[in-house]
């Protein structure tokens, strides 16, 4: 018997518009409440993480050791009952470790191909930072376009894929820092954070004894998550807010203390983060406060402040602060 609580199927009156938007509240009720029940304290984090799971993205968990990056990632893929691919990154990983290779079978005397570890709905990405340039960029593919091409042969990756990958800021020495071209790729980047001393409290209680990832169950399946993803792609954003997109991304590329604004990439992005906020909130429409609410996970790790602005010690999350506060809100409309 499948230990995946299994999803409530629609009652036939409803429109489907409206019961897939009742699906994404109760499934993602669902696996926030299971994902804080390990990780404690960190609600936002843990909305955060489900955001970028159902906006189709991919996710970027970066903080010093010890705080829970690899936990956060390795429970929001226990919850999905999916295939997980967990990928240690070290200096002597390839890229063929990642993407698969071929090799010739004597039986059929011909290549065939073994899919890497980025085959999975879920992948978990450790330390992504030690890895070598060359083994990082063989990520680039598959991230943005769900396919990965081995000796000329296209393969598509599963749905939903998602990859979750920690790095440790600090620690410098023999880590290769992810290019702009890979960290624009990552839908958002989170930081975990010092548990409040409530929390860590808590956390002896709970994780002394042993850890409860091992106890985690499943309460939703890859199927389910792909009609989520379905129902996200549905919630309306007007042309207002659309504009309010386009200038908040505008407004980092004039911006002075930057030295290298958003992406196009991370207008769309924004786009669909907003999307999902908003469905999460059970809207089937974006307001301007779905925007602003995930514009810092968005948007920060793509900046490049300029030289006087990290000698004021202010970060590309205050710099977004302030043209959050300076760009013109639109109306609420539908």
């Amino acid at each position: 018997m499948s230990d995946v609580e299994h999803d409530p199927q629609p009652s036939p009156d409803a429109s489907a518009r409206g019961a897939s938007l009742d699906q994404v509240l109760q499934v993602s009720s669902r696996l926030a409440t299971a994902m804080s029940s390990v990780i404690e304290g960190k609600q936002a984090v843990v909305r955060t993480a489900v955001t970028v799971l159902l906006a189709e993205g991919h996710l970027l968990v970066e903080d010093v050791p010890g705080v829970g990056k690899t936990l956060l990632a390795k429970t929001l893929a226990r919850c999905i009952d999916a295939p997980v691919r967990r990928v240690q990154f070290t200096p002597d990983l390839l890229p063929s470790d990642i993407t698969g290779v071929s090799v010739y079978n004597q039986d059929v005397r011909d290549f065939e191909f073994r899919p890497g570890a980025i085959f999975a709905n879920v992948v978990v990405g450790d330390e992504i930072n030690r890895a070598s340039p060359k083994t990082q960029s063989a990520l680039l593919e598959s991230m943005e376009e769900g396919q990965v091409t081995v000796d000329g042969t296209t393969y598509t990756l599963p749905r939903p894929f998602i990859v979750m990958a920690t790095q440790n800021p600090i620690e410098m020495e023999g880590t290769y820092p992810l290019p702009e071209a890979q960290r624009d790729r990552f839908m958002a980047r989170i930081s975990m954070g010092y548990p409040s001393p409530r929390s860590e409290l808590e956390m002896l209680d709970l994780h002394g004894a042993g850890s409860p990832l091992d106890a985690l169950r499943p309460v939703t399946e890859a199927a389910t998550v792909q009609q989520m993803i379905e129902a996200v792609r549905r919630v309306h954003a007007s042309p207002a807010v659309k504009q309010y997109i386009v200038d908040l991304v505008g407004a980092t590329r004039s911006s002075s203390a930057l030295r290298l604004g958003a992406s196009p990439r991370a207008t769309l992005h924004l786009l669909r983060a907003s999307r999902a906020h908003a469905a999460l909130a059970g809207r089937d429409h974006v307001l301007p406060d779905d925007v602003q609410q995930v514009t810092v996970p968005v948007l920060a790790h793509r900046l490049i402040p300029t030289g006087e602005t990290q000698m004021a010690r202010r970060t590309t999350a205050d710099v977004l602060t302030d043209l959050l506060q300076r760009v013109r809100v639109p109306a609420p409309t539908r």
